[in-house]
Formats: structure tokens, C-alpha cells, sequence
């Protein structure tokens, strides 16, 4: 399944994103799925909580993919 999801602003933080779009329960939740490499960002595994996400990249969590566009 794929979610659209409007950045506000420059970018959203990858944990941010995850609470966001409800993929995620808690910012605990979140981090937690990215430490144990549960994420992939542009279709490579990414780490890094704070991660800042632009319009045009993808996140895949869980079976489900998230595409940022621009508000």
C-alpha cells in the first residue's frame, strides 16, 4: 500500500514521519524501528533517527511506502 504525505516545510525528520502517518504508535515506537533497521529510505535500510526527508524520496516500513511531495 502507499501513502502520499506532504512535507511542510524543507523536510521531515524520519522519525517524525513514521508518528505522522500513524505507521508508528509512539516516537519510542519509531526509533526503535529504525535502530533495529526496520526502515528503508529510497530503498536503502537507514539508521539514523533524525534523518531529514525532502519531497521526492520514499520511505518503506512495515509493507507500506510512503512518498513525499511537496505541500
Amino acid at each position: 500500500m502507499s501513502i502520499t504525505f506532504a512535507v511542510r516545510g524543507d523536510y521531515i525528520q524520519l522519525d517524525q514521519l513514521l508518528k505522522a502517518t500513524g505507521l508508528c504508535e509512539s516516537g519510542g515506537a519509531a526509533h526503535a524501528a529504525i535502530a533495529e533497521g526496520r526502515v528503508k529510505v529510497d530503498g536503502a535500510v537507514d539508521t539514523r533517527k533524525r534523518a531529514k526527508l525532502r519531497p521526492g524520496q520514499s520511505v518503506c516500513f512495515e509493507g507500506e511506502t510512503v512518498q513525499l511531495v511537496a505541500e
